[in-house]
């Protein structure tokens, strides 16, 4: 039973890390896209 229960979290803390990680990744890349079109709005605008 204690194997079973070591196995059980060390597989719920990888893939917590590994979400964490992807989230964290997404929300940067969603961010950066973002503002990216906010300042080709701005330029566009300005012409």
């Amino acid at each position: 039973m204690d194997e079973q229960l070591r196995i059980i979290l060390i597989i719920i803390v990888s893939v917590s890390i590994f979400g964490l990680l992807v989230f964290v990744f997404v929300k940067n890349y969603i961010r950066n896209k973002i503002n990216y079109l906010v300042d080709e709005e701005k330029k566009r605008k300005l012409k």
